[in-house]
Protein backbone atom coordinates (compact mmCIF):
# COMPACT_ATOMS: atom_id res chain seq x y z
CA UNK A 1 0.00 0.00 0.00
CA UNK A 2 2.77 2.31 1.06
CA UNK A 3 4.56 1.47 -2.50
CA UNK A 4 1.15 2.53 -4.33
CA UNK A 5 0.62 5.50 -2.79
CA UNK A 6 4.21 6.48 -3.50
CA UNK A 7 4.09 5.80 -7.26
CA UNK A 8 0.78 7.95 -6.72
CA UNK A 9 2.64 10.93 -5.55
CA UNK A 10 5.44 10.57 -8.20
CA UNK A 11 3.28 10.69 -10.69
CA UNK A 12 1.12 13.38 -9.25
CA UNK A 13 4.35 15.16 -9.16
CA UNK A 14 5.37 14.79 -12.58
CA UNK A 15 1.48 15.92 -13.83
CA UNK A 16 2.22 19.22 -12.08
CA UNK A 17 5.64 19.73 -13.40
CA UNK A 18 4.07 18.56 -17.02
CA UNK A 19 1.85 21.18 -16.50
CA UNK A 20 4.22 23.98 -15.37
CA UNK A 21 6.46 23.16 -18.20
CA UNK A 22 3.87 23.74 -20.91
CA UNK A 23 2.59 26.97 -19.32
CA UNK A 24 6.42 28.21 -19.45
CA UNK A 25 6.61 27.07 -23.20
CA UNK A 26 3.04 28.24 -24.19
CA UNK A 27 2.13 30.38 -26.90
CA UNK A 28 1.85 33.64 -24.91
CA UNK A 29 4.99 33.21 -23.48
CA UNK A 30 6.95 33.10 -26.78
CA UNK A 31 5.37 35.70 -28.07
CA UNK A 32 6.19 38.13 -25.52
CA UNK A 33 9.82 37.18 -26.03
CA UNK A 34 10.54 39.21 -28.90
CA UNK A 35 8.93 42.30 -27.21
CA UNK A 36 10.95 41.65 -23.87
CA UNK A 37 13.86 41.87 -25.82
CA UNK A 38 13.53 44.95 -27.42
CA UNK A 39 12.63 46.56 -24.20
CA UNK A 40 15.65 45.86 -22.34
CA UNK A 41 17.31 48.97 -24.44
CA UNK A 42 20.46 47.31 -25.65
CA UNK A 43 21.48 46.10 -28.53
CA UNK A 44 24.96 45.62 -30.30
CA UNK A 45 25.00 46.78 -34.07
CA UNK A 46 27.78 46.77 -36.64
CA UNK A 47 28.84 49.98 -37.35
CA UNK A 48 28.25 52.06 -40.94
CA UNK A 49 31.56 53.36 -41.65
CA UNK A 50 31.20 56.82 -43.44
CA UNK A 51 32.22 56.92 -47.24
CA UNK A 52 34.51 59.47 -46.64
CA UNK A 53 37.03 60.53 -43.73
CA UNK A 54 39.48 62.86 -43.26
CA UNK A 55 42.20 64.12 -40.99
CA UNK A 56 42.90 67.79 -41.05
CA UNK A 57 41.16 67.63 -45.09
CA UNK A 58 43.83 64.81 -46.34
CA UNK A 59 41.38 61.87 -46.94
CA UNK A 60 41.46 58.10 -45.91
CA UNK A 61 41.90 55.53 -48.47
CA UNK A 62 38.71 53.30 -47.25
CA UNK A 63 38.93 51.78 -50.57
CA UNK A 64 42.28 49.85 -49.48
CA UNK A 65 40.93 46.76 -47.67
CA UNK A 66 43.29 47.12 -44.54
CA UNK A 67 42.63 50.39 -44.41
CA UNK A 68 38.67 50.03 -44.27
CA UNK A 69 39.06 47.11 -41.92
CA UNK A 70 41.67 49.59 -39.13
CA UNK A 71 39.00 51.97 -39.41
CA UNK A 72 36.34 49.52 -38.59
CA UNK A 73 37.65 48.30 -35.95
CA UNK A 74 38.70 52.09 -34.11
CA UNK A 75 34.99 52.98 -34.43
CA UNK A 76 33.77 49.79 -32.74
CA UNK A 77 36.64 49.85 -30.18
CA UNK A 78 35.61 53.54 -29.31
CA UNK A 79 31.93 53.94 -29.99
CA UNK A 80 31.14 50.37 -27.25
CA UNK A 81 33.76 51.50 -24.86
CA UNK A 82 30.56 53.51 -23.34
CA UNK A 83 31.93 54.76 -20.82
CA UNK A 84 35.23 56.24 -21.58
CA UNK A 85 33.31 57.74 -24.82
CA UNK A 86 31.52 59.92 -22.41
CA UNK A 87 34.33 61.24 -20.17
CA UNK A 88 35.85 62.35 -23.58
CA UNK A 89 33.24 64.46 -24.31
CA UNK A 90 32.66 65.70 -20.79
CA UNK A 91 36.07 66.76 -20.30
CA UNK A 92 36.17 68.12 -24.08
CA UNK A 93 33.93 70.49 -23.48
CA UNK A 94 35.89 72.29 -20.49
CA UNK A 95 39.43 71.69 -22.18
CA UNK A 96 38.96 72.26 -26.37
CA UNK A 97 37.99 75.84 -25.87
CA UNK A 98 41.93 76.31 -24.32
CA UNK A 99 43.29 73.98 -26.94
CA UNK A 100 41.29 75.63 -30.51
CA UNK A 101 42.27 79.15 -30.46
CA UNK A 102 46.34 77.84 -29.48
CA UNK A 103 46.30 75.63 -32.54
CA UNK A 104 44.47 78.18 -34.69
CA UNK A 105 46.85 80.65 -33.78
CA UNK A 106 49.44 78.44 -34.98
CA UNK A 107 48.24 77.62 -38.43
CA UNK A 108 47.75 74.15 -37.06
CA UNK A 109 44.40 72.15 -38.29
CA UNK A 110 41.57 72.06 -35.38
CA UNK A 111 41.89 68.46 -35.57
CA UNK A 112 44.83 67.85 -34.15
CA UNK A 113 43.23 68.27 -30.91
CA UNK A 114 41.56 65.24 -31.13
CA UNK A 115 45.23 63.92 -30.96
CA UNK A 116 44.95 65.37 -27.29
CA UNK A 117 42.35 63.07 -26.50
CA UNK A 118 43.70 59.84 -27.55
CA UNK A 119 47.59 60.86 -25.96
CA UNK A 120 46.07 61.28 -22.64
CA UNK A 121 42.28 61.01 -22.76
CA UNK A 122 42.90 65.20 -21.82
CA UNK A 123 43.87 64.06 -17.91
CA UNK A 124 47.54 64.69 -16.84
CA UNK A 125 48.49 61.17 -17.80
CA UNK A 126 51.97 60.10 -17.15
CA UNK A 127 53.35 57.31 -19.02
CA UNK A 128 55.87 54.67 -18.42
CA UNK A 129 58.83 55.89 -20.72
CA UNK A 130 58.18 59.52 -18.60
CA UNK A 131 55.69 61.86 -20.94
CA UNK A 132 53.30 63.68 -18.50
CA UNK A 133 50.68 65.78 -19.32
CA UNK A 134 47.33 66.60 -22.13
CA UNK A 135 50.10 66.13 -24.85
CA UNK A 136 52.29 63.82 -23.24
CA UNK A 137 55.26 65.70 -23.88
CA UNK A 138 58.75 63.93 -22.73
CA UNK A 139 61.23 66.30 -20.22
CA UNK A 140 63.90 67.01 -23.49
CA UNK A 141 61.73 68.11 -25.32
CA UNK A 142 59.98 70.59 -23.08
CA UNK A 143 63.19 71.63 -22.08
CA UNK A 144 64.17 71.97 -25.54
CA UNK A 145 61.17 74.40 -25.97
CA UNK A 146 61.47 76.63 -23.19
CA UNK A 147 59.63 74.41 -20.45
CA UNK A 148 61.04 74.37 -16.80
CA UNK A 149 60.93 71.02 -15.42
CA UNK A 150 61.94 69.92 -12.54
CA UNK A 151 60.53 68.57 -8.68
CA UNK A 152 59.08 71.72 -7.35
CA UNK A 153 57.79 72.84 -11.13
CA UNK A 154 56.81 70.85 -14.39
CA UNK A 155 55.49 72.63 -17.03
CA UNK A 156 54.12 69.92 -19.04
CA UNK A 157 51.35 70.07 -16.62
CA UNK A 158 50.51 73.84 -17.95
CA UNK A 159 47.85 73.22 -20.34
CA UNK A 160 48.22 76.49 -22.60
CA UNK A 161 52.14 76.10 -22.17
CA UNK A 162 52.43 73.09 -23.46
CA UNK A 163 49.77 73.30 -26.12
CA UNK A 164 52.25 76.08 -27.54
CA UNK A 165 54.81 72.91 -27.16
CA UNK A 166 53.28 71.13 -29.04
CA UNK A 167 52.04 72.87 -32.19
CA UNK A 168 55.83 74.15 -32.53
CA UNK A 169 56.76 70.30 -32.90
CA UNK A 170 53.79 70.22 -35.19
CA UNK A 171 55.04 72.57 -37.32
CA UNK A 172 58.50 71.08 -37.25
CA UNK A 173 57.16 67.52 -38.37
CA UNK A 174 54.70 69.08 -41.28
CA UNK A 175 57.86 71.14 -42.16
CA UNK A 176 59.89 67.81 -42.35
CA UNK A 177 57.57 65.20 -44.06
CA UNK A 178 55.23 67.05 -45.84
CA UNK A 179 51.44 66.19 -44.56
CA UNK A 180 49.43 66.46 -41.44
CA UNK A 181 48.71 62.63 -41.36
CA UNK A 182 52.36 61.99 -40.92
CA UNK A 183 52.97 65.31 -38.96
CA UNK A 184 50.26 63.71 -36.29
CA UNK A 185 52.12 60.09 -36.82
CA UNK A 186 55.51 61.42 -35.96
CA UNK A 187 54.13 62.31 -32.93
CA UNK A 188 53.85 59.33 -31.54
CA UNK A 189 56.89 57.86 -33.42
CA UNK A 190 59.13 60.39 -33.68
CA UNK A 191 60.02 62.67 -36.91
CA UNK A 192 63.14 60.60 -37.80
CA UNK A 193 61.18 57.22 -36.70
CA UNK A 194 58.74 58.07 -39.50
CA UNK A 195 61.21 59.40 -42.07
CA UNK A 196 63.50 56.03 -41.80
CA UNK A 197 60.26 53.66 -42.12
CA UNK A 198 58.75 55.99 -45.60
CA UNK A 199 62.64 55.54 -46.70
CA UNK A 200 63.01 51.41 -45.75
CA UNK A 201 59.60 51.18 -47.18
CA UNK A 202 59.81 53.15 -50.26
CA UNK A 203 56.74 55.40 -50.07
CA UNK A 204 55.06 58.33 -49.16
CA UNK A 205 51.58 57.97 -47.78
CA UNK A 206 50.78 56.62 -43.83
CA UNK A 207 48.64 54.46 -45.10
CA UNK A 208 50.47 52.49 -47.25
CA UNK A 209 53.43 51.76 -44.11
CA UNK A 210 53.59 48.80 -41.91
CA UNK A 211 54.13 49.95 -38.65
CA UNK A 212 54.31 48.57 -35.16
CA UNK A 213 50.38 48.13 -33.28
CA UNK A 214 50.83 51.50 -31.42
CA UNK A 215 51.58 53.77 -34.67
CA UNK A 216 49.89 51.63 -36.86
CA UNK A 217 46.76 52.02 -35.07
CA UNK A 218 47.19 55.79 -34.18
CA UNK A 219 45.62 58.20 -36.88
CA UNK A 220 43.07 55.46 -37.29
CA UNK A 221 42.60 56.06 -32.99
CA UNK A 222 42.40 59.72 -34.09
CA UNK A 223 39.90 60.39 -36.85
CA UNK A 224 37.43 57.20 -34.66
CA UNK A 225 37.55 59.79 -31.84
CA UNK A 226 37.00 62.72 -34.59
CA UNK A 227 34.31 61.78 -35.82
CA UNK A 228 32.20 59.96 -32.89
CA UNK A 229 32.79 63.09 -30.74
CA UNK A 230 31.86 65.14 -34.34
CA UNK A 231 28.45 63.10 -34.40
CA UNK A 232 27.59 61.72 -30.83
CA UNK A 233 23.81 60.57 -31.61
CA UNK A 234 25.22 59.01 -34.82
CA UNK A 235 27.10 56.70 -32.67
CA UNK A 236 24.15 56.51 -29.40
CA UNK A 237 25.40 59.01 -27.09
CA UNK A 238 23.24 61.15 -25.47
CA UNK A 239 23.63 64.01 -23.01
CA UNK A 240 22.87 67.50 -22.17
CA UNK A 241 24.81 70.47 -21.92
CA UNK A 242 24.48 70.44 -18.01
CA UNK A 243 25.88 66.71 -18.23
CA UNK A 244 29.22 68.60 -19.55
CA UNK A 245 31.97 69.59 -17.15
CA UNK A 246 32.59 73.49 -16.72
CA UNK A 247 35.89 75.26 -17.34
CA UNK A 248 35.75 77.17 -13.77
CA UNK A 249 36.60 80.90 -14.33
CA UNK A 250 39.73 82.18 -13.13
CA UNK A 251 41.69 85.32 -12.22
CA UNK A 252 45.50 85.42 -12.56
CA UNK A 253 47.99 86.07 -9.51
CA UNK A 254 51.45 87.04 -11.07
CA UNK A 255 54.29 85.46 -7.75
CA UNK A 256 58.22 86.71 -8.50
CA UNK A 257 59.29 85.44 -4.69
CA UNK A 258 59.06 81.89 -2.95
CA UNK A 259 56.04 81.05 -1.78
CA UNK A 260 56.81 78.95 1.62
CA UNK A 261 53.36 77.38 1.99
CA UNK A 262 50.70 76.76 -0.50
CA UNK A 263 48.60 75.94 1.96
CA UNK A 264 48.52 79.18 3.40
CA UNK A 265 48.99 80.96 0.17
CA UNK A 266 45.69 78.84 -0.56
CA UNK A 267 43.93 80.45 2.31
CA UNK A 268 44.43 83.96 1.46
CA UNK A 269 42.27 83.65 -1.72
CA UNK A 270 39.50 82.12 0.09
CA UNK A 271 40.21 78.26 -1.30
CA UNK A 272 42.12 75.22 0.08
CA UNK A 273 45.56 73.39 -1.38
CA UNK A 274 42.99 71.20 -3.21
CA UNK A 275 41.78 73.59 -5.09
CA UNK A 276 45.00 75.13 -5.86
CA UNK A 277 46.79 72.17 -7.28
CA UNK A 278 43.37 71.03 -9.28
CA UNK A 279 44.18 74.50 -11.07
CA UNK A 280 47.85 74.66 -11.13
CA UNK A 281 49.09 71.13 -11.57
CA UNK A 282 52.40 72.41 -12.68
CA UNK A 283 53.14 73.23 -8.79
CA UNK A 284 54.76 70.09 -8.20
CA UNK A 285 55.59 70.54 -4.82
CA UNK A 286 53.89 71.88 -0.88
CA UNK A 287 56.42 75.49 -1.68
CA UNK A 288 57.44 77.43 -4.70
CA UNK A 289 61.02 77.38 -3.96
CA UNK A 290 62.10 80.49 -6.70
CA UNK A 291 65.52 81.55 -5.48
CA UNK A 292 65.57 83.31 -9.49
CA UNK A 293 62.69 85.43 -8.41
CA UNK A 294 61.04 84.47 -11.75
CA UNK A 295 57.64 85.48 -12.56
CA UNK A 296 55.05 82.75 -12.53
CA UNK A 297 51.03 83.10 -13.23
CA UNK A 298 49.24 81.15 -10.77
CA UNK A 299 44.96 80.88 -11.65
CA UNK A 300 43.08 81.10 -8.69
CA UNK A 301 39.16 80.21 -9.16
CA UNK A 302 36.79 83.50 -8.98
CA UNK A 303 34.43 83.63 -5.92
CA UNK A 304 31.32 81.30 -5.66
CA UNK A 305 32.54 77.93 -7.00
CA UNK A 306 33.86 76.19 -4.65
CA UNK A 307 32.53 76.17 -1.34
CA UNK A 308 35.34 77.39 1.03
CA UNK A 309 35.01 80.50 -1.41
Amino acid sequence: MKIIKNLLAIVGLMSISGLFIFAVQSPVDKDMMPEQKLDNGYNIYALKIPDELNFADEPLPLSIPDVYERMDRELLVNTYWQSNALLMFKRAQKYFPVIEPILKKHGIPDDFKYLAVIESGLTNAVSPAGARGVWQIMPATARENGLEVNDNVDERYHLEKSTEVACKYLLQSKRSLGSWTLAAAAYNAGNAGISRRLKEQNVTDYYDLLLGEETGRYMFRIVALKEIMTNPKVYGFNFEENDLYANIPTFNVVVDKEIPDFTAFAQEYGINYKVLKIHNPWLRETRLNNKTRKEYVIEIPEKGHYSNN
